[in-house]
């Protein structure tokens, strides 16, 4: 063959190569950063799913997952412009972000239940609220401030049969007349390692404090500014959890371990089952709308309650805590086992 002509196709051949290769390498990832309320666990799994199993990257995003814990505060660092978006515990958060002034916004929930529960002997036999009454409550004192004045509104409970609850079991273990609060997905599992009883267990969901939780939270300014990376954060995240519950998520649980050394498969695995078996992340309007689903109706109801209950102020705009913009699409329900 001519040299020229060998030289020219060669060459060729070099540009098309160079042509299919050049989108991947030309791709430039947004990068994110993603602020969680407590160190890395089980509750978190979908986030860390996505980042572990390139389900953040299809979408663009190149995300960091920044653990919270007891000395450290994601969400002031959201509102100081230092991470991109936080998980924030409940609507509650969302509610008092408004009556503050803070210019953040919910823009997903994650948790359609909030995992709050009632830990009871299994000799009591407790099954509904009202056989709590006569017993003595281990309630934190946010939890006062908080889902108890809802039980002393709806409810009638008492401030008297209310001891503090330090997170710690013991005094719940010994005193067969009490009952502890504590999340569905991690208190049981420990205290029946600590005292080898298997604990009743009353969600609080189940019977009418429908909060939102586990809600993924943003500035205003990247909602109005960046409309498109809150999309593909919230949709990305959306399928990271039907892949953490339904899938292979071993990848998701060693980045986990990775970063909470404590953390092991037992629990990781205990607390999967948890927020399956409860519904957790993917009920009710999830089954139609894809995780994540938030309602007007359902906020404007947990506000209601929240209001008699005296825990926020009836006067606040409480349509300001959150968008249903991004949500409600049904990303990622074709994920959901079939049977």
């Amino acid at each position: 063959m001519n040299p020229a002509i060998l030289t020219r196709a060669l060459t060729a051949g070099l540009l098309v190569l160079a042509a299919a290769l050049m989108p991947a390498r030309a791709q430039t990832l947004d990068k994110v950063s993603f602020g969680t309320n407590w160190v890395a666990e089980a509750e978190h799994g979908g986030f860390f799913q996505a980042v572990a199993d390139g389900t953040y990257k299809k979408y663009g995003l190149d995300v960091t997952i920044v653990p919270g814990g007891p000395n450290t505060n994601n969400r002031i660092l959201l509102t100081a412009g230092k991470i991109d978006f936080f998980m924030t515990a409940n609507t509650l958060q969302s509610f008092d972000a408004v009556t503050n002034n803070v210019p953040v916004v919910a823009v997903a929930a994650i948790f359609q239940k909030d995992p709050q529960v009632f830990l009871t002997h299994p000799e009591a036999k407790s099954t509904k609220l009202e056989d709590l009454k006569p017993l003595t409550l281990f309630v934190s004192k946010e939890g006062v401030a908080s889902y108890f004045q809802w039980l002393k509104s709806e409810y009638g409970f008492s401030e008297s049969k209310v001891k503090p609850y330090t997170f710690n079991s013991q005094p719940f273990i010994v005193n067969k007349q009490s009952a502890m609060q504590g999340y569905v997905t991690s208190e049981p599992y420990a205290v029946e390692k600590a005292a080898g009883f298997k604990p009743g267990v009353i969600l609080l969901a189940d019977h009418g404090f429908n909060a939102y939780s586990t809600l993924i939270e943003t500035r205003r300014e990247i909602v109005d500014k960046k409309p498109d990376l809150v999309q593909r954060f919230v949709d990305a995240s959306a399928i990271g959890w039907y892949n953490y519950l339904y899938g292979d998520n071993s990848a998701g649980n060693a980045m986990i371990k990775k970063m909470n050394p404590e953390m092991t498969d037992e629990l990781l695995s205990y607390s999967v089952a948890k927020m399956k078996e409860y519904g957790i992340v993917d009920s009710g309007d999830t089954l139609r709308d894809g995780i994540g689903a938030m309602t007007d109706a359902r906020v404007a109801s947990f506000f209601d309650k929240m209001v008699r209950a005296g825990v926020v102020r009836h006067d606040i705009d409480y349509r300001q805590a959150y968008t249903l913009r991004f949500v409600n699409k049904g990303v990622g329900v074709d994920l959901r086992p079939k049977n």
